[in-house]
């Protein structure tokens, strides 16, 4: 059966981690997360720690005066393109998950792609990171905002779309229904899915 390349954005301790990896399990296809970073560093000879910090900012102004290319491109778009170069890579060679980094906007011109954002209520997020990923964070409202205001700024940078906007998706899910649940839905609709038979691979422009 075919399915479609599955990209899954989500808010910070919406679960979205999880769920792409239920969903992994379910089709029987691979899940890109962090390890597009490892890839990206292996290729792009930038550290994975140096880019998973520079994901985290909108611009390269934090790093520009101290590591400038001497193809003079700015590092936050060596490691928006190094990215980008892995995810259109993985998508290439067949149904795959990809989580964050751009990537409904990266392979925004393959045909069968299925665009998916998690969402949840601030207190349920609150509370997962707390619990759930043990993160030790004084002020879990605040550690939310902030990180999902670094997602919606770097993806916001670059890319026309904005961030969390219903209109870019096809599925919106509020994961409080339940991680597994979340993942049913999309599951069912990657199985559903109406596949086209034109060239799915991206753009290179």
């Amino acid at each position: 059966m075919k399915y479609p390349i599955i990209t899954i954005a989500r808010e910070h301790g919406s679960g979205g981690r999880i769920i792409a990896e239920t969903v992994s399990k379910k089709l029987d296809i691979p899940v890109y997360d962090k390890t597009i970073i490892d890839i990206a560093a292996q290729e792009s000879g930038l550290s994975p720690e140096f880019i998973a910090e520079a994901e985290k900012r909108r611009s390269s102004t934090f790093l520009y005066n101290l590591y400038l290319s001497s193809t003079n491109v700015s590092i936050i778009d060596q490691v928006y393109l190094a990215q980008a170069h892995v995810i259109k890579k993985v998508a290439e060679e067949g149904p795959c998950i990809i989580v964050g980094r751009c990537g409904d906007y990266v392979l925004r011109n393959i045909k069968n792609l299925l665009r998916v954002f998690i969402y949840a209520p601030k207190q349920e997020r609150m509370r997962r990171i707390v619990e759930d990923y043990k993160e030790n964070i004084e002020n879990p409202s605040a550690y939310v905002d902030k990180c999902d205001k670094q997602r919606s700024s770097y993806y916001n940078t670059f890319s026309d779309l904005r961030w969390g906007d219903y209109r870019n998706y096809h599925l919106m899910i509020d994961s409080s229904i339940g991680l597994d649940t979340a993942a049913e839905f999309i599951s069912g609709a990657a199985e559903k899915w109406q596949w086209r038979e034109e060239d799915t691979h991206a753009d290179e422009n």
